[in-house]
Order: structure tokens, then sequence, then C-alpha cells
């Protein structure tokens, strides 16, 4: 049981980066932000040139932005993670503030998304190339585009507003538009729209959202969908529990943050069409994900069989994921405690921001948006309705 001066302490936390994250106008670096730089254009579009770049900013230990040029910038997930950490808080301490905040912030996405579809859709206010895509400013992956629409769906049932259930099934439609990679045993949802892309978590986060919406409004052929989607990943689940970032020899890595998104999406799948088929996939997931990806004294492992780079994104992932499971395993909440204490004393600076990454002698003190701040944010506020 959790002491009240524990308690005291992560609510402290919460609101330090709530006010850093304010009065930062929801604006700040990602890690990935290397291609706004004033050298982008010495890359001439040459791809390796561009990841070359991006990785140089990413991998600095100290923040070397500033010097290329990189400034804070809008995110929308940010702002998606921030609006669902603020509904969370209005409905476990019912403060009018907070519903405002959230309101606001939704009205915003909705104000911004993606120009290039009709159907509401997210990215990066940035340009950016990774080993599997390549994609341009605000163009949307499902990935954020999926967790945005967590955030419309519970500010729907807790506000009981229409257009954000209209809202979420426009996302579903952007989402039915994405590729997808037929196989005898399910289909994967491609990660972006543009291309031919599978990964696991995205697959599974565009399968959740599908699932949750199409239970809501009736829509069969969304539940259909996120069905196949879920066997093609559960299918696919390694015999220990674990899966792989993606299929395809180039993403054979297991990591925290992915697994927590995999095992928050299986379980939203579930409860939204009550397919009980996957218990075993869920049980043998949580396992894994419990013994392999954390130190005795709580730091947050970034891959299952080492320790570091220790990255803010695992810490939050990894303290959001085991606060969610705390219902069917009540252990899970004592280690979602010991993990942000363990974060909050290693990793928060005391103007309320949290640090990048953390190796052997050096940590990286960037200030990221999405990347750090609101996925600790709402991390904490999940956390703070199960204390």
């Amino acid at each position: 049981m959790i002491q009240e001066a524990e308690r005291q302490t992560l609510l402290a936390s919460l609101q330090a980066v709530e006010e850093w994250v304010e009065r930062h106008d929801y604006k700040a670096y990602e890690p990935f932000d290397g291609l706004s730089s004033s050298l982008r254009p010495l890359t001439f579009n040459i791809y390796y040139a561009e990841r070359i770049l991006q990785q140089l900013v990413r991998r600095s230990p100290v923040n070397i932005r500033p010097l290329l040029g990189v400034k804070p910038l809008e995110s929308t997930k940010g702002r998606g993670y921030m609006a669902w950490g603020y509904l969370l808080l209005y409905r476990h301490m019912h403060f009018e503030s907070y519903r405002a905040k959230a309101v606001l912030l939704l009205d915003w996405l909705d104000r911004n998304k993606s120009p290039y579809y009709e159907h509401h859709s997210w990215g990066n206010h940035f340009e950016f190339s990774s080993r599997n895509v390549r994609t341009r400013v605000l163009e949307p992956i499902i990935v954020w585009t999926s967790l945005i629409g967590q955030a419309y769906l519970d500010a729907y049932d807790l506000l009981e507003d229409q257009r954000y259930l209209d809202i979420a099934k426009s996302i579903c439609e952007w989402i039915m538009g994405v590729p997808r990679e037929e196989t005898p045993h399910g289909h994967c949802l491609s990660y972006v729209a543009y291309d031919r892309t599978f990964i696991h978590n995205s697959n599974m986060l565009g399968a959740a959202m599908l699932a949750r919406t199409g239970a809501l409004c009736g829509q069969k052929e969304y539940l259909r969908v996120a069905e196949s989607a879920m066997e093609y990943s559960c299918s696919r689940q390694r015999e220990d529990g674990s899966w792989y970032y993606g299929e395809s020899a180039n993403n054979h890595w297991i990591d925290n943050y992915h697994t927590g998104y995999n095992l928050d999406s299986l379980r939203c799948y579930m409860t939204a069409t009550h397919d009980d088929r996957y218990r075993d996939s869920l049980d043998k997931g949580l396992d894994f994900f419990i013994h392999h990806f954390f130190t005795r004294d709580g730091a947050p492992k970034y891959y299952h069989d080492r320790t570091y780079p220790i990255d803010i994104q695992c810490a939050s992932q990894a303290i959001d994921t085991l606060a969610t499971f705390s219902d069917l395993r009540p252990s899970t909440l004592d280690m979602a405690v010991k993990v942000a204490k363990w974060t909050e004393a290693h990793m928060q600076n005391k103007d309320g921001h949290f640090y990048y990454t953390k190796v052997p002698f050096l940590t990286s003190k960037a200030p990221m948006l999405h990347w750090g701040q609101a996925t600790m944010y709402k991390a904490l506020a999940n956390l703070m309705t199960k204390v």
C-alpha cells in the first residue's frame, strides 16, 4: 500500500512537469527533430545523409539543437498526451480547470489534423527518416493517430460530446484506408498510409482504436479489421511472450515501450470486443514485460537484455502500462510506483522537466515534449488515479 508521503511526492512530480509544459506553451524538442536543422539543405535529400544528421542530433550527449538552428516545435502527439492526462485527472479530481484545458487541446488537434488526408490523422512537425519510413512534415502515422484517438474516446466517455465520437470515427476511416499485409493468419496495418510498412505496435494500436470505436458505434467492419490485425500480431508473439518490433530481419529487436504499446492495445481490444481468445498472449506478454525490462531498483531498461540506454519514453510507458494492469495484477501498482520514484529521483530536473536519456556517467538533459514531458504527464496522471 502506497504511503501518503509517496503519493504527495508523485503528485508534486506531476504538477511540476504540468507547469513546465504549460510555461513552454506545449513546445519543446523531440529526439528525431534533427531534419529541422539549418543544416538540412546540406543533405541534398540523400536518405543516408538525412539519417546521419538526424542521428547526430539525436545521439549527441549535449543538446546541440540551438547551435544547429533546431527550434522548439509544436507537437500534435504531445498535445494529445497532455489532453489525455488532463481528462484522467478531471475524472479523478473533478477540477474544472482540467476539463477546460483538455477541451482546448482537443479543439487545437481538430484544427491541426494532417492537411494531406480528408479524415483525421496526425504526424510530426518535422521531416523524419528511419530504417523503415521517410515522412514529410505533418505526414500522419498510425501510432500517433491511434493514441490521439484514444484521448478523443476518453473525452467522449467523460464529457458525452458527440463531436468527439465523430472525430474518433473519422480517425478510424483514415486507419481503414492504410495498406494491409494480407497473410493466412490475419493482416497487418501499415505504419503509414503512403507505403507498405508493417510493425507490430502500430498494427496493434490501430486495431485497438478500431475495436473501441467499433464497439461504441456498432461498426462491424471496424471490428472485423481489428480482429484480423490482432490475429496477425498475436500469432507472431514469440514463445517467451515477447514481440519483435517487426517481422522483417532489420526489425528483430525487443524493447520496453513498444512492448507496453502492444500490451495496452491488446487489453483495449479484448475489453472492447469481449474476445478472450488472446488471454494467454496477454498474460505471457505481461510476464515478459515485468521480468525483463526493469532493474531491481526500478530503473526502466530500454532493451530486454541490457540496461542502457535508460530512456524517458521507456519510463513513462512502463509506468502507464503497469498502472493500467494493476486491476488485473495488483503487484504491478507497486512496480509502477517504484519506477515513478526512480524516474523522479534520477531523471527530473528541479525546473520540472524530465531528462531524455541516461547512460553510464552521462545524462542527456535535453527537454523533449512528447518524448518525456507529455508521456510522463499522462503516465503519472494514470498512476495517480490508482494510488
